[in-house]
């Protein structure tokens, strides 16, 4: 396909190449996010990786909405959540946003971005005892593949990381029970891809739900064969970090707004 996408934004001299297109792939995550109705007020956050040695994370800072989030504004913590970007005078990062990111990060080499969002379908879900059930052909992707974290409070005391990873144990998809929803990924589009098919999967079940009519259930053989072709890349979406819908995503925020550039 010949498709041109815009340039990136001026880049500064000293971010890195490798720094700043993770800067943009966050920028356009937290957009999308918003796009897509996943977002709550100026709560919730999204975090990556920063290609280095270093453990840092990139986090929006407190108080900006998700639609004024851009590659140059996102900050950069360590994983004690210090601003290693510049002075910290005036700048916040959401405490419970470094409490539940921060863990992960650490002890997830595997994992490059976390989303966490407390979308209406998504808390409702949440709030329910059997949880997530996946009916149809998108949840699927999770047969299996949910862990599940026992709502504690608010997520700012420390001592809760321990409990939280070790819920998430190999998991990349954890529903924060009362709460909301939080997905990982090798990259930041197989993250987005996880929190919003997750975000559909919960949609899809309070329609079901709703109807107040019997369900059709799947077979456990069919719905493991479904999540398998899924994950081996057999459905056509990939397997290795990167996804198809990425790059359209991409273009369709161009056409929207492309200050997510700046």
């Amino acid at each position: 396909m010949n498709v041109v996408v815009k340039e990136a934004g001026s880049r500064p001299k000293h971010i890195s190449e490798e720094e700043w297109a993770v800067r943009l792939d966050l920028a356009a995550c937290y957009r999308l996010v918003d796009h897509f109705g996943m977002s709550m007020l100026v709560y919730n956050h999204i975090t990556a990786k920063v290609p280095g040695p270093e453990k840092h994370f990139l986090i929006n800072e407190y108080g900006l909405a998700y639609d004024e989030i851009t590659a140059s504004n996102l900050a950069k913590v360590d994983l004690d959540g210090n601003f290693v970007d510049g002075p910290a005078e005036g700048r916040e990062i959401n405490p419970a946003g470094y409490i539940i990111h921060s863990c992960i990060h650490r002890e997830r080499e595997d994992i490059a971005c976390i989303l966490h969002t407390h979308s209406q379908a998504g808390v409702a879900i949440s709030c329910l005892k059997e949880g997530l059930q996946p009916m149809e052909q998108q949840g699927l992707y999770f047969e299996d593949r949910v862990a599940y974290h026992d709502y504690e409070g608010i997520a700012v005391d420390t001592d809760e990381q321990a409990r939280l990873v070790a819920d998430l144990g190999e998991h990349s998809v954890m529903i924060l029970r009362n709460h909301g929803l939080l997905a990982g990924g090798r990259s930041i589009p197989e993250a987005f891809r996880a929190i919003y098919y997750l975000e559909m999967a919960c949609r899809t079940q309070l329609d079901v739900m709703q109807t107040g009519r019997e369900i059709n259930q799947l077979p456990k053989a069919v719905r493991d064969h479904t999540a398998e072709q899924f994950h081996s890349g057999a459905a056509g979406i990939g397997n290795d970090g990167v996804t198809r819908e990425w790059p359209a995503l991409l273009r369709m925020l161009d056409r929207k707004d492309p200050s997510w550039r700046q």
